[in-house]
């Protein structure tokens, strides 16, 4: 069996996960690997932002964590900017009081998120709300709630018995991009 090392950093969009996980890879010299969720959409005439059921959302994050799991397995020892626990993150962020669950379906999907986890890595990074928001084209919305409400559940889902992968939660003080590549180097990268 395969043993993989990667470096996942998980939290909320705006975050600054992407721009931390490239200066991570470019100065230690680690393949970034990023996941195509968008294009995983696109393929099937859907938008990620688009309201729809919950067993079409369901159905797509299936297809979108079977993309990354194939790009994950293509490398070793990598560094992204998206987890399984992301993923599941969001799917479970959808769920409001009266929205219709097939439980047995959504468990499956649990199920496979938390193994993906487990399977592509060796250490996680929550990188927590904190950094300025600042209006960009092509952006994620600027929803301070809604950041909260995901990086909360990326939390929980940290401390769930079921995921066994390291993980460290990267103060909201931690800012500057030197001080949160230090971080991640210190409490996450481990020798191959």
């Amino acid at each position: 069996m395969t043993k993989y090392s990667g470096v996942g950093l998980c939290g909320s969009h705006r975050t600054g996960k992407t721009t931390t996980a490239e200066k991570l890879a470019r100065d230690n010299n680690i393949p970034l690997v990023e996941t195509t969720t968008s294009a995983v959409f696109a393929r099937h005439d859907l938008k990620p932002s688009s309201p729809m059921d919950f067993s079409t959302r369901l159905w797509i994050q299936d297809k979108v964590l079977t993309a990354a799991e194939e790009i994950w397995s293509q490398h070793r020892h990598f560094i992204t900017d998206r987890t399984p626990l992301d993923m599941l993150a969001y799917t479970l962020g959808d769920i409001q009081g009266r929205t219709q669950v097939e439980f047995a379906a959504l468990e499956h999907y649990v199920e496979r998120c938390l193994g993906a986890t487990n399977r592509y890595f060796s250490s996680l990074c929550v990188v927590q709300p904190g950094i300025p928001l600042i209006a960009a084209p092509g952006k994620a919305a600027l929803n301070e709630a809604y950041i909260e409400h995901l990086n909360t559940l990326v939390l929980g889902l940290c401390l769930d018995e079921r995921q066994q992968v390291p993980f460290a939660v990267m103060p909201r003080s931690c800012i500057a991009i030197s001080q949160r590549c230090l971080f991640i180097q210190e409490k996450c990268f481990t020798p191959l």
